[in-house]
């Protein structure tokens, strides 16, 4: 007898058919259910200003540092609770679908994004994620304020890799963190 596929993952679901040209390790990372940690290095740099610093600090995001990251992700059909130990902080989030983006619940803010799969030069296809709205405390904020708030994941020299960058008119760079995972 044969069992029937597991559920699609949240990520399958947002991408649909585009989850199928994603490089190994990147679906490898977005296919699972249940609980999974992952290891490997990071570097963040962060923003020093007083704005950068409180807005930083209200979505919960990691010091600057650099050394080894480890990832837990628990995700079910419909839910993933993300916990990323950084170098001296931990930054934790839960990610699930709504109106077809992606929401993340990061600190005091609920952003939600539209993910797409671009290919990225000398790197194949990757998972962008665009910001498509963002609420602090249950109010909106305006969307162009978010221009500079992008995610990259994708794979090079076949390791799972990622790219998080924030930066808002005025306040200037809030985060930069990227490295990479081993995920299999």
């Amino acid at each position: 007898m044969t069992r029937p596929p597991p559920p699609a993952t949240l990520f399958q679901r947002l991408l649909a058919a585009r989850f199928d040209a994603l490089p190994p390790s990147v679906r490898a990372l977005h296919q699972g259910h249940g609980r999974r940690r992952y290891h490997g290095k990071v570097e963040v740099d962060r923003g020093r200003g007083v704005l950068a610093c409180l807005c930083a600090w209200g979505a919960r995001l990691p010091r600057a540092g650099r050394g080894a990251i480890q990832v837990d992700i628990d995700a079910d059909e419909s839910l993933e609770r993300w916990s990323r130990a950084f170098p001296g902080s931990v930054m934790r989030s839960r990610l699930w679908m709504r109106d077809r983006r992606l929401c993340e619940r990061l600190g005091l803010a609920r952003l939600a994004f539209d993910l797409g799969v671009e290919e990225l030069p000398g790197t194949g296809n990757a998972i962008v994620w665009r910001v498509a709205s963002v609420r602090v405390l249950g109010l909106p904020l305006p969307r162009h304020w978010f221009r500079g708030v992008v995610a990259r994941e994708y794979e090079r020299d076949r390791r799972y890799r990622f790219d998080v960058a924030a930066t808002l008119p005025v306040v200037g760079l809030l985060v930069h963190y990227r490295g990479w995972l081993d995920v299999h």
